[in-house]
């Protein structure tokens, strides 16, 4: 694996903690009135799982995305540490 492989490793890493991270946060003070606005986002994605039926196998495939305005700080914040090291 090279440098370059490595660093597009630990920046896809990075940003998938910054999204978990700040999605967790977005959910966390959504109940609090003066930090409910980093709750607010939309979901998209499939609704219900596929399912694909071959007999000896089943597959059932399902996708859903939950982005909030946390989420989108947190990727912020991800790439920006990710820069500074």
């Amino acid at each position: 694996m090279s440098t370059r492989e490595k660093g597009t490793l630990v920046l896809i890493i990075f940003v998938l903690c910054g999204l978990v991270i700040g999605g967790l946060i977005g959910e966390l003070t959504a109940g609090i009135s003066w930090l409910s606005w980093l709750g607010y986002g939309q979901q998209f994605g499939l609704s219900s799982p596929i399912t694909l039926d071959l007999g000896v196998v089943q597959l059932t495939l399902g996708l859903m995305f939950k982005i909030n305005v946390s989420s989108i700080v947190g990727i912020i914040i991800a790439v920006f540490i990710y820069r500074r090291f």
